[in-house]
């Protein structure tokens, strides 16, 4: 058996019956893509960045559709409301909106009160009318969608919030260089997960709500929510690291976005392998565990799939 111009570890990734390859590509964007998210049936996905408007991809007949330009400045996060058509976009003008994705073309709700530029959002996984989102300022601020005021605010949350999956017991934001989890009903930090020497860029759980992962440029850690220990940690060796998944099919492999590069960590192995992806810094990557797709975002103005 010869594998031509492939390392040992490329072999070792495919003797565990693995493959990783770009499946589609997307460039209807005339800025930066910063972020990206799969729907909960995998059906759709929603990227949106500089242009100021989200961009709606269905994953059957690869068709787009936009949102309107309602946003006055970039777009920093995107989500979907959990088995819904609807996502909200988070932006730098202060202002959380909410959509539909059957019908794009207006923004049903717009939701006020941070004073900073808005970093981050999500949906609570169990009580879908839950949302979250996170500002410069470090503000954390709780939305029922429903409602035109936030229900609470607290503080420790600046780069980016995601709530634990399944359950939604804990909610996990990244401030500077700090991972703190909260118990979301008693709103007490349960865990400061301290080890990165430069600022968390981005965090990420895994489907069992058990592990999370967070990238600084030089570094990923994985951490037990058990023990809130760290107990996997990668070395970025040059490639300025910047976003993490979790693979939809493989849990012990995380897939991280760097500049230009994925980079594909065999966690149980500590084996890593590089893939070119982008001609940009890979801003965020998005798992569908329904379809195992993912999705890449990039500053090259692309949003690219694979499996």
């Amino acid at each position: 058996m010869v594998w031509s111009g492939l390392t040992p570890t490329v072999v070792e990734f495919f003797l565990l019956g693995f493959s990783f390859s770009e499946v589609g590509c997307i460039r209807t964007s005339s800025g930066k893509v910063v972020c990206c998210h799969f729907s909960s049936d995998g059906k759709l996905l929603a990227s949106a960045g500089h242009e100021k408007k989200a961009v709606l991809w269905n994953m059957d007949t690869l068709q787009t559709e936009s949102t309107p330009e309602e946003h006055t400045l970039i777009i920093t996060d995107i989500r979907f409301r959990p088995n819904s058509t609807q996502l909200a976009t988070s932006s730098f003008d202060r202002t959380v909106r909410l959509w539909n994705a059957a019908e794009p073309s207006y923004s049903l709700h717009k939701y006020t009160g941070h004073s900073s530029h808005v970093m981050s959002l999500d949906f609570h996984p169990k009580k879908t009318d839950l949302f979250c989102s996170c500002d410069g300022n470090g503000e954390i601020r709780y939305w029922s969608v429903g409602q035109y005021s936030s229900t609470r605010v607290t503080k420790g949350g600046m780069a980016q919030v995601r709530f634990q999956p399944r359950i939604g017991q804990l909610l996990a934001a990244a401030a500077d260089n700090i991972v703190s989890l909260f118990d979301v009903d008693s709103d007490r930090q349960t865990h400061s997960l301290q080890g990165h020497s430069k600022e968390v860029n981005s965090i990420c759980w895994d489907t069992s709500g058990d592990y999370l992962a967070s990238v600084s440029q030089d570094c990923v850690r994985v951490w037990s929510i058990n023990s809130g220990e760290c107990i996997h940690e990668l070395s970025s060796n040059g490639n300025k690291f910047h976003s993490c998944v979790f693979h939809p099919s493989y849990s012990t492999l995380l897939v991280i976005g760097g500049y230009q590069s994925l980079e594909l960590w065999n966690m149980a192995e500590n084996k890593s392998m590089t893939v070119p992806a982008h001609e940009g810094l890979i801003a965020a990557l998005a798992q569908s565990p329904v379809t195992g797709m993912v999705a890449s975002a990039s500053h090259d103005k692309s949003v690219k799939l694979w499996k």
